[in-house]
């Protein structure tokens, strides 16, 4: 009787740590310029948005941004199993927006920001 009662705690657990979902701070892939950005997600209307709160240049300075607290990412819907869908991702360097959607593995996020079919794809890493 011991042994399922330990293996539902331990279910549960996992369901615990993974409530939070994406909320935290993840690094992004470096842009042509070799500048990164860290990115904080939160819980925006029961969806994930992630806005821009630091910047850091090739070096690993920390460089000032037009773009600091401005939303990166918006609208993204927790579909389960690490998937994030029905959001947009905006570029600030073309200052255009797409259609995105993510998969989260618990340390690694890989975003999309798509146009009709045709997706790119960075792999941003939490850092918090």
């Amino acid at each position: 009787m011991k042994i399922p009662a330990f293996a539902a705690m331990l279910c549960l657990v996992g369901t615990i740590a993974q409530a939070d979902g994406i909320s935290g701070i993840f690094q992004t892939q470096a842009n042509d310029d070799g500048n990164v950005g860290m990115v904080e997600f939160y819980d925006c209307g029961g969806k994930y948005c992630g806005r821009l709160i630091k910047s850091f240049d090739k070096a690993g300075k920390e460089i000032s941004s037009p773009h600091t607290g401005k939303n990166i990412v918006a609208g993204m819907n927790d579909d389960g199993g690490g998937k994030f869908s029905g959001g947009t991702i905006w570029d600030p360097g073309a200052d255009k927006t797409y259609k995105s959607k993510m998969q989260f593995d618990g340390k690694t996020l890989n975003v999309s920001g798509c146009v009709a079919v045709f997706c790119k794809t960075q792999r941003w890493v939490r850092v918090k």
